[in-house]
């Protein structure tokens, strides 16, 4: 297939799912809100890092508050990671393979991009009452996924989707866990009280894990949240199932069978999954949550950098004269 199909197929999902992660943050946090009435640029300032804007949007708003905030995440075009901006990026790579994916795929994320664009000719009146319009965010995605899933032949194309959603996914739950970590918790003094838990409860709702967790675990720890979130090889939203995921379509997509390589990301792929699977909680604690979730994304860049100059990448011959793409 052409490098520039299997570019838009990945990208089209993963800002998609960009898009969902993003809805997910603003409306649990303005949940969290509601049990604790005191720090509020402390509470959204958190938000703007999760997403890796916070130069930009300090250099443009200064103080973190929640109108400025939720609007810099939600309708600002010129923000690539806002929810309008990976929306509408998402439909302009659908609309260049138009003819790969299915017409209900186009139909539902056509909807999906009126739907965001309508919101933002009225962004007042939308974020007077934001819950619904980020719950409306979630479901179009859910819903996109499950058109892509149910009308979309599994072969390359789909594989290349479902591993750029599998990675983006993988990306942001790596950095809620961190943010929280280090900056969500205000003071040590916080730690094992009422507000800590409410704290990690809403982390677990940010990535719909509450329920699950709570069957898995019981009661609410900061070891167990990441322990579940981290390294579960069963929930569809935690970092170790979604690596796998991806490392899965990897393998699909050049051939290779799994456990060996052929090419870089597969095996940046493999050895991150290796290592997830024999990593142990209090070992990663004790060595320092924040280090190695910061090494973690590095990985991850690395492998997303690898799967770019491997199958995306154009290759340009010496005479400088013509382009030509390789798989």
């Amino acid at each position: 297939m052409l490098s520039r199909v299997a570019d838009s197929m990945y990208w089209m999902s993963r800002y998609v799912e960009r898009a969902e992660n993003v809805a997910r943050f603003i409306d649990v946090n303005l949940q969290l809100m509601l049990d604790d009435s005191s720090g509020e640029g402390q509470q959204w300032l958190p938000l703007v890092n999760t997403t890796g804007d916070h130069e930009e949007f300090t250099k443009r708003h200064g103080k973190a508050t929640q109108q400025d905030v939720i609007a810099f995440l939600t309708f600002d075009a010129e923000n690539s990671n806002s929810i309008l901006s990976c929306v509408r990026t998402a439909r302009e790579n659908a609309r260049t393979i138009r003819e790969i994916i299915s017409s209900e795929m186009w139909l539902q994320l056509n909807k999906f991009y009126l739907m965001v664009t309508a919101a933002a000719e009225t962004p007042d009146a939308v974020l007077s009452n934001p819950h619904d319009f980020f719950t409306e965010v979630k479901n179009a995605n859910h819903l996109f996924n499950g058109i892509t899933a149910a009308t979309m032949t599994h072969g390359e194309p789909w594989h290349f989707f479902h591993m750029g959603r599998m990675l983006e996914r993988a990306d942001k739950t790596s950095r809620i866990l961190d943010v929280k970590y280090f900056i969500l918790l205000r003071s040590a003094q916080d730690v094992g009280t009422p507000f800590d838990d409410i704290q990690w409860a809403a982390v677990l709702r940010s990535a719909s894990a509450f329920e699950m967790y709570r069957k898995r675990h019981g009661r609410i720890s900061p070891r167990g949240v990441v322990e579940f979130l981290l390294l579960d090889r069963e929930f569809p939203r935690a970092i170790h199932f979604s690596l796998l995921a991806a490392r899965d379509s990897l393998h699909q997509i050049s051939g290779t069978p799994v456990s060996t390589f052929r090419h870089a990301p597969e095996k940046w792929l493999g050895q991150l999954c290796s290592d997830l699977s024999f990593a142990g909680i209090d070992e990663i604690i004790n060595g320092g949550l924040h280090e190695y979730l910061d090494e973690l994304q590095t990985r991850m860049n690395q492998a997303g950098a690898g799967i770019f100059e491997t199958f995306f990448a154009f290759k340009t011959p010496k005479s400088g004269r013509r382009q030509t793409q390789e798989q």
